[in-house]
């Protein structure tokens, strides 16, 4: 089958598109036959070997895949060949197959299409989490999403709003992602390469400061989030989006008895008890129409260097996806229905 494999850290040109042998799966796991599978910042700094934890070479990356059960190994129950299904997994999801633990298999409600169902699980859950479980939101209070047209927070400008939020802020770097931020339900939107951002914030929020701030951009966003965080407020750090590592005077956040949350998804998906019944929960939202998600670019499965340049290099809005083997079949399909066009 065909793979992006890294086999040293560096760079997107370090993502090699090549053959491996197909896995199979183990006790308590399952082959799929992967048909989308999302990229996320996590990826390029398991490429870069500067994640939370060591990666070890030579590594497949990818955690979301949505697509068909392919195999079923010993002991597995309740899952069949030819399921639609949607997962976490650690790596591995770069590929035409991936296997992954049986227990986390979500089934795909009807309708929901692999490239939606690939989009949810990382960036939804974490949008998820970020507000209800680090965040501790509350109805009717103020957050400020930054990056409001990224993966995730063009989800956490939404979730936040079906959480009950008051006021929604968003940020971002220019006025095309503004006006996306607002069509989602963002009330109030700031330029954050504008100086006086923090400032804006505190307009729109009374002069109180939001409630739960978003935090992922890193450098001095950190420092001067706390600038415009209200009393008793919840900063949630969950990146660096800028590779730059922040930092924080702890005695700043006594005055307003203030908080800073890190959160990291890993200890959430490791328990499927936790992280299955809220991502049936964003699936749910997703297939009644109540969260509209947005695909921003979909790339063949050879083209993973550039989508991850495009990611790094933020020229991108929403979420962006793999398309492995479902990718080339819709190539060929189309190219066989030109030829019989051409042929009659």
């Amino acid at each position: 089958m065909k793979a992006i494999l890294v086999e040293e850290f560096g760079g997107p040109e370090v993502l090699r598109h090549t053959d491996v042998e197909r896995p199979s799966p183990g006790e308590g796991e399952v082959l799929i036959e992967v048909h989308s599978a999302g990229i996320n910042y996590a990826d390029t700094m398991r490429r870069r070997n500067r994640y939370l934890t060591r990666q070890p070479l030579p590594f497949t990356p990818g955690s979301e895949v949505a697509g068909v059960v392919a195999e079923v190994g010993g002991g597995v129950e309740g899952v069949s060949e030819g399921d639609r299904v949607v997962t976490l997994i650690r790596t591995g999801g770069y590929a035409d197959y991936a296997v992954a633990p049986a227990g986390g298999l979500i089934p795909l409600p009807d309708g929901l299409e692999f490239d939606e169902a690939a989009a949810v699980p990382l960036q939804g859950l974490t949008a998820y989490h970020i507000l209800k479980t680090s965040g501790a939101m509350r109805e009717g209070e103020s957050v400020l999403v930054h990056a409001a047209a990224g993966g995730v927070g063009t989800l956490a400008v939404q979730v936040a709003k079906l959480l009950g939020a008051g006021t929604v802020i968003a940020t971002a770097s220019s006025r095309e992602k503004l006006d996306l931020a607002l069509s989602l339900g963002a009330d109030v939107t700031i330029d954050y390469t504008e100086d006086d951002w923090p400032e804006r914030v505190r307009e729109a929020t009374g002069g109180e400061g939001a409630d739960v701030i978003l935090e992922m951009v890193g450098g001095d966003f950190p420092e001067k989030n706390l600038t415009c965080l209200s009393f008793f407020g919840r900063m949630v750090v969950y990146g660096a989006a800028s590779g730059e590592r922040g930092s924080i005077d702890p005695e700043t956040l006594m005055n307003k008895c203030q908080s800073v949350v890190g959160f990291w998804l890993v200890p959430i998906t490791s328990r499927p008890d936790l992280f299955v019944p809220s991502l049936r929960e964003v699936l749910g939202w997703v297939s009644s129409g109540d969260l509209r998600l947005t695909i921003g670019a979909t790339y063949p499965l050879e083209r993973a260097a550039e989508a991850h340049a495009d990611l790094e290099g933020r020229r991108t809005t929403g979420k962006l996806l793999l398309k492995p083997r479902g990718f080339r079949h819709q190539v060929i399909a189309r190219q066989n229905a030109r030829a019989a066009v051409e042929n009659t």
